[in-house]
């Protein structure tokens, strides 16, 4: 008889072809699954096993996320919920609750957005089994519609007796819409009164507080029945003198209580004349009116709930009822309506945890009900905005909020992009959420560098140092291992990582040697201060400035700082022979580049480089001098240094005689 909500939270979930009690079972946890596989095998002979069920089995713990209408509700409501957190504090009073109450409407909003967009495609559905999955999901939105709706009058508006009852019955209403349908299908009949459904479509409206429209049916009655007319006209004088407490107006509880009983007991006299005995119909709808709880119970169908029951019940019996109240006519309600006929459905067990204002009670339900942490995550973190759940820690340091917060922000990080929204629920958890963000954004997959700049960014944003460095060493080897060396060094200067921009730098440098010229000039021209992250970086950049002079035609300068490379001991053994190749020209220019004892120095270094010392991990010098195109260099080398040492020392010397 009670609504009937979505499938419990699986406790427990069946794989298809295992038997755990014959065989044993491997799994472990992902960031958002769990992958399941066999290590036991059943034995077929002696020397064989065969595998029971040769599967590994994903489940996913938050399917949810990949539904694509859902992913909606997850969008639209992150915008929503961000805006809470930023709610001055400074508000207070009216204006704090009305904002508060706005933000749980706007919530609806998206609830019922969904809903309806859902149900359009279990319309479209051609597939009976995706229609049957998406009318599923409607029903789940309309009751986590139907739990926020109620919540938000109890806890956000705390609407007091009479108002209260007004709340309720627009509760029902919006959620037992099926009437709409009916009367629209009864008056568009060419004779309303002789409709099949004439009555039902009455009654409905009674039990829903409708007075005005079912006055309106009823007169329709009266024209085409002059033998009911009377009674019509005395029942809809009834409906329409029934005294209701109008939002604005001045009316005090007395008042309407007093009116009300008056109105009451002249119900009850037309029913005791027996002034509608000759009409079963207006007889059943008076004793209605009257709140008698047999009549009541007789229109089960069309209730349909025991929560319609309950606030008709209340429409027609207390309609002052305080809030503190609610929780004995709930229960009473739950109990005549169900008449033992059936169990609370887990619908059932959360509303009444509202109606006995058991907030935690509520939470508890909903998070073991419901099939994701959406609903709980935003609802408790919307009602602790209200003031309701400060005395409410867990005992592990955190609070109920922040754990069902972290809770959704988890499921959201197991999707490709949705984790985007997650980061903001973590930096909104002040005790666990820097933690969490930080675990998570590590697992994220880097598979596009769009991707990696905007975790990155995301990273930067929150000074997230290790994260930072993580990422973009990843992605230096990345770029490495696609021979991307710009991008390779780019990515180790912003990780900061030294023993990395070394082995670019190796790169570049051999790439160099191979090729006769630089990739990503204008990286390397740009390096900056970011150059004295390592040595190697440091030469590359240097010996990228050497080549720049050189250009120049700055012969001086850039002689100057090649030698200064190989003299400081910046520039890499294995690769003297290439800078003192690079001296060459420069030994061999009209005019005298390098003096006496800068020759001498590049000497010094030729014979190191030849005298047969080795050196851990380069060629030795006997590769060196058995290799024909390297003796031949040397030879080059020693013949133009002989040279240039000669001119120098004329030419310093003609200075110092002149």
């Amino acid at each position: 008889m009670a609504q009937k909500l979505w499938p419990w939270r699986s406790l427990f979930l069946l794989i298809p072809g295992v038997n755990s009690s014959k065989k044993q079972m491997c799994f472990d946890w992902g960031p958002g699954e769990m992958l399941v596989c066999e290590t036991s095998f059943n034995k077929k002979e002696k020397s064989e096993t065969v595998p029971g069920c040769p599967v590994i089995y994903i489940i996913r713990k938050d399917v949810d996320v990949y539904s694509q209408i859902l992913r909606k509700l997850f969008n639209e409501s992150h915008g929503i919920f961000v805006g809470l957190q930023r709610i001055e504090e400074e508000l207070t009073g009216k204006s704090r609750k009305a904002q508060l109450v706005r933000v749980s409407k706007n919530y609806r909003s998206v609830i019922r957005a969904c809903m309806e967009e859902m149900h359009q495609v279990a319309i479209a559905a051609k597939d009976p089994a995706c229609s049957r999955q998406f009318s599923s999901q409607v029903s789940i939105l309309s009751a986590m519609e139907l739990i926020w709706n109620l919540c938000e009058i109890l806890f956000i508006e705390v609407a007091p007796a009479g108002p209260l009852l007004l709340h309720l019955l627009d509760w029902v209403r919006l959620h037992v819409c099926e009437v709409d349908n009916l009367l629209a299908d009864v008056l568009g009949s060419e004779n309303p009164r002789k409709h099949e459904s004439f009555w039902k479509l009455v009654t409905i409206l009674v039990l829903q507080g409708r007075l005005d429209e079912a006055r309106q049916m009823l007169s329709k009655e009266a024209d085409s029945s002059p033998t009911s007319a009377g009674m019509c006209r005395i029942l809809g004088d009834l409906m329409r003198t029934m005294p209701v407490l109008s939002p604005g107006t001045t009316q005090t509880l007395t008042e309407l209580e007093l009116k009300w009983q008056h109105w009451h007991e002249e119900c009850e006299r037309h029913l005791q004349d027996g002034t509608f005995a000759s009409s079963p119909h207006l007889e059943s709808l008076c004793k209605i009116m009257l709140g008698d709880e047999a009549a009541l119970l007789e229109q089960k169908e069309l209730l349909n709930n025991w929560y319609h029951f309950l606030v008709t019940r209340l429409l027609y019996s207390h309609p002052t009822v305080k809030p503190i109240d609610l929780h004995f006519y709930a229960q009473s309600s739950l109990d005549l309506f169900l008449g033992g006929e059936s169990s609370p459905e887990p619908l059932d067990n959360i509303l009444m945890a509202a109606f006995e204002f058991d907030i935690h009670q509520v939470i508890k339900e909903c998070s073991i009900a419901l099939s994701n942490w959406w609903f709980v995550a935003h609802l408790t973190d919307l009602l602790d905005h209200c003031k309701l759940l400060q005395s409410h820690n867990l005992y592990f340091g955190s609070n109920m909020r922040e754990f069902l917060l972290l809770e959704y922000a988890s499921g959201l990080f197991a999707h490709h992009s949705l984790w985007q929204l997650g980061v903001d629920y973590f930096d909104y958890c002040p005790e666990l959420g820097r933690v969490s963000l930080e675990l998570h954004i590590e697992r994220i997959p880097l598979s596009t560098e769009q991707k990696a700049l905007k975790v990155l960014r995301i990273c930067e944003q929150r000074q997230m140092t290790e994260q930072v460095r993580s990422i973009c060493k990843i992605l230096a080897m990345k770029a490495v291992r696609n021979n991307r060396l710009g991008s390779a060094l780019s990515w180790s200067i912003r990780a900061k990582d030294a023993a990395f921009a070394t082995l670019v730098s190796d790169r570049f440098l051999r790439d160099y040697c191979e090729r006769g010229c630089f990739s990503d000039l204008d990286l390397i021209d740009n390096l900056g201060p970011a150059m004295m992250l390592s040595d190697r970086l440091t030469f590359l950049g240097k010996y990228r400035e050497f080549h720049r002079l050189y250009g120049e035609k700055r012969f001086v300068d850039a002689a100057s700082l090649l030698l200064s490379l190989m003299t400081s001991q910046i520039a890499p053994r294995s690769f003297w022979m290439t800078l003192l190749t690079d001296a060459l020209p420069l030994l061999e220019q009209k005019q005298v580049i390098f003096s006496a004892e800068q020759t001498y120095e590049l000497m010094r270094c030729l014979e190191d480089l030849t005298s047969g010392r080795p050196v851990h991990g380069e060629p030795d010098a006997q590769r060196l001098q058995d290799d024909d195109i390297e003796t031949t260099k040397v030879e080059m080398l020693r013949l133009a240094l002989a040279r240039n040492l000669a001119r120098a020392i004329i030419k310093e010397g003609s200075l110092e005689g002149s």
